[in-house]
């Protein structure tokens, strides 16, 4: 009969005695906020608070409305408080992108008539309390001749000066063109975040907008490429982001691929860092949130161009 001899215990030792490897907590809201990719620690908010920042980028469809969403819940999910303010008069939809549209009773314009009170106009989000949206107007209603940048300047001080406390960031969403709906929306702004995709009208209308953000004494400005495609920019269809950062000369806060989930959240309502399992994009998003608090900046790489195909007569200089 073959005796059955017991195997040898074996011991694995740790790769790093020295360290204790904790489990991590199940993630919620109520919990301590815990980053996927940036080892389980809360950013550090660089700065003095509050930090208002515009998010603009002179052309339309670049994806501003879509990025301060998603920026701004990020920062609300990091543990900062934030207030995302619409400062597109004619064309509201930050509103439509967070799924606040039913909830929007009063705005800005009935704050300065004396309606209702500036905490009325402030929309908190269910998900996410310190998270709140301010609406300037209604669609289809008319601002008053003496609304611009005084009258929006009134409001982010009015903000900073509340009886629940100043919030960590104050975002505006700024509207297309370089007109008074721009003007109005830069002049309490101390940062910028330029938003622009590779193509030529784009990188145009961003390079006038930057002149223009200097102008004005905004002076921290950073750069989001949105919607890159690797594919294209091997093929040479595309412009790399290397060369984006080296024709406008700003920092690079984030680069977002492109990516069709961005149409059925903006459709839902839900935006793309709060998917489960996340998208490329809504991590995108959240890095660069997290590179805003902390006002830091990323390092474009070199993507290699495809191969080109060899053939026969290539061996005979053809």
């Amino acid at each position: 009969m073959l005796s059955l001899i017991p195997s040898p215990t074996i011991q694995f030792k740790p790769l790093f005695p020295s360290k204790t490897i904790k489990p991590l907590k199940p993630f919620s809201s109520k919990s301590s906020i815990q980053s996927v990719l940036q080892w389980n620690r809360k950013p550090e908010l660089a700065g003095e608070t509050p930090r208002v920042v515009v998010i603009t980028s002179g052309k339309g469809g670049v994806g501003k409305t879509t990025t301060t969403a998603n920026v701004g819940l990020s920062l609300a999910r990091f543990g900062f408080s934030v207030v995302a303010i619409d400062a597109d008069v004619g064309l509201r939809n930050l509103d439509l992108l967070l799924g606040l549209e039913n909830r929007v009773n009063y705005t800005v314009v009935e704050v300065l008539n004396g309606d209702c009170r500036l905490d009325q106009a402030l929309v908190r989000d269910k998900r996410w309390s310190n998270f709140e949206l301010l609406c300037i107007s209604k669609p289809r209603s008319k601002l008053p001749l003496g609304f611009g940048g005084k009258a929006l300047t009134w409001v982010v001080e009015a903000l900073k000066s509340r009886q629940e406390g100043s919030p960590d960031f104050i975002l505006i969403d700024c509207p297309a063109g370089i007109d008074a709906g721009f003007i109005t929306a830069i002049t309490p702004a101390n940062e910028a975040v330029l938003v622009t995709t590779p193509d030529i009208t784009s990188l145009r209308d961003a390079d006038r907008v930057t002149g223009l953000l200097e102008c004005d004494g905004i002076r921290d400005i950073k750069m989001v490429v949105n919607r890159v495609r690797t594919d294209m920019i091997k093929g040479e269809d595309m412009m790399s982001v290397l060369d984006i950062q080296e024709m406008l000369g700003l920092a690079l806060l984030g680069v977002i691929p492109e990516d069709s989930e961005v149409i059925r959240s903006t459709n839902r309502g839900y935006p793309l860092v709060l998917n489960k399992p996340p998208t490329l994009a809504g991590l995108a998003f959240e890095q660069a949130a997290w590179r805003l608090v902390e006002q830091d900046s990323m390092k474009a790489v070199m993507v290699e161009e495809e191969p080109k195909r060899r053939g026969f007569f290539s061996f005979f200089g053809g």
